[in-house]
């Protein structure tokens, strides 16, 4: 009877032999806590990993609850080892929060204001909320994903012989369609080839070449992470390959906690959101956003750009929000 007893007292002691109070309770946190580590561990690695990694990481900042979350049931089992190791993944959370790499502002003379929007439309259903927010806003250049048949029609009788007469599309049905609107002259340049269209241009700003490029590669769903590797790649091959002013914009269904989309940053662009100030605003999903979502959506820039104002609309019939930067175009130094 005695040895009963105290095998009963050792199944609920902590480490260090201190009586646990609620086991349960400690059992809660240490699950919690190790999937937190785990999908904080690939972000420390600086790696993607598999599936549910992906998925997961896209919300890293909001890991924040459950660890909270652990840390309260550690506290309540008198878990010593629980509560260092919750504040210990707090601070690891914390530490990955900050923005990705660092930015410098263009020491050249200005040469050209633009504003950029870029809005996924999901199968076309946005296209007319998206041509009221572009009367309001008016953009210089616009990028858009998810344009069907349908939505570059809509655009077209809208912008096609003012405001935003020159465009180059991927014109496909759902997902596949592509397009990229602007007002100042486009020449053709090829786009990015990938599962979803993404077209490519030249535009003629102020006498000044600058290289445009639609992304939207695969979302990380299981089963096609192999192929939104290899899209993202691609963008960041793009991106590597000229050092001449670029923008790059879209869905890229990635966030900056996803090593392969940081891997397009370090090609030597800049996210005009972070520039602006709106580092961690989500995008998607719309529904949820601002409160819960991540920012899949970005517009960046080569260091030719410095950015002023970065803001996010919501467009009717979108799981996205559109994401509009003002930015200036700046002579190199």
């Amino acid at each position: 009877m005695g040895t009963a007893t105290a095998e009963r007292t050792a199944a609920r002691e902590g480490a260090g032999g201190r009586t646990l109070r609620s086991p349960g309770a400690a059992w809660c946190a240490g699950l919690l806590l190790a999937g937190v580590s785990a999908v904080v561990g690939f972000r420390a690695a600086d790696s993607d990993g598999v599936t549910p990694v992906p998925q997961l990481l896209a919300f890293l900042p909001w890991l924040l609850a459950p660890t909270g979350l652990a840390l309260l049931f550690a506290f309540l089992a008198r878990w010593r080892v629980g509560l260092v190791w919750g504040v210990l993944a707090l601070g690891a959370i914390a530490w990955f929060i900050e923005p990705y790499g660092r930015i410098s502002a263009p020491t050249g003379a200005p040469l050209a204001e633009l504003r950029v929007m870029t809005s996924d439309v999901r199968l076309g259903r946005g296209a007319d909320a998206l041509v009221h927010v572009i009367r309001r806003e008016r953009p210089d250049i616009v990028f858009v994903q998810e344009c069907d048949d349908g939505c570059l029609s809509a655009l077209e009788d809208a912008f096609g012989e003012r405001d935003l007469p020159y465009r180059r599309a991927a014109e496909a049905g759902g997902p596949k369609g592509s397009v990229i609107l602007s007002r100042y002259p486009l020449r053709a340049a090829a786009g990015v080839p990938g599962t979803l269209g993404m077209p490519g241009a030249v535009a003629d700003v102020n006498g000044h070449a600058v290289r445009l490029q639609l992304a939207h590669p695969v979302p990380p769903l299981p089963g096609r992470l192999g192929a939104w590797r290899g899209e993202l790649g691609a963008l960041r091959d793009y991106a590597a390959a000229s050092d001449e002013p670029t923008v790059l914009a879209g869905d890229f269904n990635a966030s900056q906690d996803h090593a392969a989309f940081r891997r397009v940053l370090d090609a030597g662009l800049n996210d005009g959101a972070r520039l602006a100030g709106q580092a961690r605003a989500p995008s998607w999903p719309a529904r949820t956003a601002p409160a819960l979502g991540a920012q899949i959506d970005h517009v960046l820039v080569s260091r030719d750009f410095s950015a002023n104002r970065a803001s996010f609309v919501r467009i009717a019939g979108s799981g996205h929000r559109a994401l509009i930067v003002d930015v200036t175009l700046h002579r190199r130094g």
